[in-house]
């Protein structure tokens, strides 16, 4: 079993920037992608990116303002937000697929309990 635990939301104004982090826990034998969805009021929950690798990737749908990284070695995801705008207000959800046991290739993915984002105009 893996555990999620999202940190660094909050609110804040027009403009601003948060980065997000997302730290794994539990019993898995490797964590192969992680990633970060978002969830606005009335809306479907939406992938912001995923990332396999200890790399960062700039997400395109938000226009170069978002970028995600990953640490390997701690087992965590970051997401830094810049120039954050009110359409950016959602729940915040870290993902990873991880490999339970080294005899099995099955990627079970477990989802965060999200981090709130407000941005305020």
């Amino acid at each position: 079993q893996v555990q999620l635990l999202e940190s660094g939301g909050g609110t804040v104004q027009t403009g601003e920037s948060l980065k997000l982090a997302c730290a794994a826990s539990g019993r898995f034998y490797s964590i192969m992608v992680m990633g970060w969805y978002r969830q606005a009021p009335g809306k479907q929950r939406e992938l912001i990116a995923t990332v396999p690798g200890d790399r960062t990737a700039s997400v395109d749908p938000m226009k170069g303002r978002f970028a995600i990284s990953r640490d390997n070695a701690k087992d965590m995801v970051y997401l830094q937000m810049n120039n954050l705008r009110p359409d950016d207000t959602a729940v915040y959800y870290c993902v990873a697929d991880a490999r339970l046991t080294d005899s099995s290739i099955a990627l079970v993915r477990y989802w965060g309990q999200g981090t709130q984002v407000t941005v305020s105009s």
